[in-house]
């Protein structure tokens, strides 16, 4: 299998000819738009397209908008291509904010979307998927995804939070040949949830670092990492690749933007 980083947390997944994208990013402005003027202050990630029209799947770890780009999944998708997502947000509207512009892109897309719990195995291509738990900083729905194919396993863990589900991964699915873990720690104050808090909404390097050794992943990547900064509302912690390769060791691999990764069969 092969791993092509994408940026911020994107990526495209290859074997038998087939791909699969898992939270692609086309356009990174459109993610801090409904800010307005305090979105024209932003700092942007750095992305690179996935190949047109060749995924069997898109897997959507949520529905926030930078992990769920309508316009970068429908470009990628093949014909009969499908979006496998978490359930979606209960509760009031007001709570669901932040999952809204992205749910209402990928309606009007016209997407054939499949909503699944967590633990959830389905087959798409060459690809065997299995939905596992995840915890959102912002406290919605997410999950991570491991991905199954020529005999490895890729790991994306989205922007989850440090959790303790790592050591059952590890005894229920194997060795991990591949973890993408997010490593910004980043501080937000978002208008839906107030009081802000100063605790990191997603992993910090030496969390990420943590969990990788944890499910003793051969490779670890580092993902949703400097990219994004808004004034007031969202700030990743500086230098956070850096630290987490410093901290994960031997274990880290640090692509260049459009990288491809192959993963060798002595580490499968």
């Amino acid at each position: 299998m092969r791993i092509r980083w994408l940026g911020w947390a994107g990526i495209e997944l290859e074997a038998d000819g087939a791909t699969l994208v898992i939270d692609p990013l086309a356009d990174p402005a459109a993610v801090f738009a409904p800010l307005g003027e305090r979105a024209a202050r932003a700092a942007l990630p750095a992305v690179v397209p996935p190949r047109t029209g060749t995924a069997v799947a898109a897997l959507v770890t949520h529905l926030h908008r930078d992990h769920a780009d309508a316009a970068a999944i429908t470009g990628a998708l093949t014909s009969d291509g499908v979006v496998v997502e978490p359930p979606a947000g209960d509760g009031e509207p007001q709570e669901n904010l932040a999952l809204l512009q992205a749910d209402a892109e990928l309606a009007a897309a016209g997407l054939e979307r499949r909503r699944v719990e967590p633990w959830t195995t389905l087959d798409a291509g060459p690809f065997r998927v299995t939905a596992l738990p995840a915890v959102d900083g912002l406290g919605d729905p997410q999950l991570s995804w491991l991905v199954e194919a020529d005999a490895c396993r890729v790991l994306h863990l989205g922007d989850t939070l440090f959790h303790g589900f790592w050591w059952r991964f590890a005894q229920r699915l194997g060795p991990i040949d591949a973890v993408l873990a997010p490593v910004n720690g980043a501080l937000v104050s978002f208008p839906h949830r107030r009081p802000a808090s100063a605790l990191p909404a997603t992993m910090t390097p030496e969390q990420a670092a943590v969990a990788a050794a944890a499910l003793d992943a051969r490779v670890a990547i580092p993902i949703h990492g400097e990219g994004y900064e808004v004034p007031g509302v969202y700030a990743s912690t500086p230098g956070a690749t850096g630290r987490f390769a410093a901290t994960a060791g031997s274990r880290a691999r640090i692509p260049q933007l459009g990288e491809t990764i192959a993963l060798e069969p002595v580490a499968c």
